[in-house]
């Protein structure tokens, strides 16, 4: 009976827990270099552009290792990150409505990994974001990653 009762106790403990919210980053500098280490010894092993989102998995002194939308690890340097918040497209072909319905008109279409700020949440399954050109809409959270 005792072990049943810690049982439940710690079961209880871990189901208070706030669950960890994934941590996502974008890429500030103009172009910047993923590396297989941190390290600018690295191997290098892909080139990003600004505005990409990435996940931050871990952080090193000056160095944080990411996911990107196609579920690759790689180290970046830290400077090139900002906190801004963007999604990056992952249909082929997306449209951006004016109001979170689907028989809304469309405000504009945005295609494969084209970047787009994220403004914020809408009604369940939309998020509003921006493009680069200013014009805003919401978009369908699955056609996007970095939620």
């Amino acid at each position: 009976m005792a072990i049943l009762r810690r049982l439940l106790i710690l079961a209880a403990a871990v189901c208070a827990l706030p669950a960890q919210a994934l941590d996502y980053r974008s890429v500030e500098a103009p172009v910047a270099i993923l590396y297989d280490s941190p390290s600018q010894k690295g191997k290098q092993l892909y080139l990003v552009k600004r505005y990409t989102p990435v996940e931050l998995v871990v952080r090193l002194e000056g160095w944080a290792k990411v996911r990107d939308a196609e579920g690759t690890l790689a180290w970046i340097e830290s400077r090139q990150l900002a906190e801004r918040r963007t999604v990056v497209v992952t249909a082929s072909r997306a449209e951006i409505f004016q109001a979170d319905q689907p028989d809304a008109p469309v405000a504009f279409v945005a295609e494969k990994w084209v970047a787009l700020d994220l403004l914020g949440p809408a009604s369940p399954g939309w998020v509003k974001v921006r493009h680069r050109d200013g014009s805003t809409g919401f978009i369908k959270t699955i056609q996007v990653w970095g939620l």
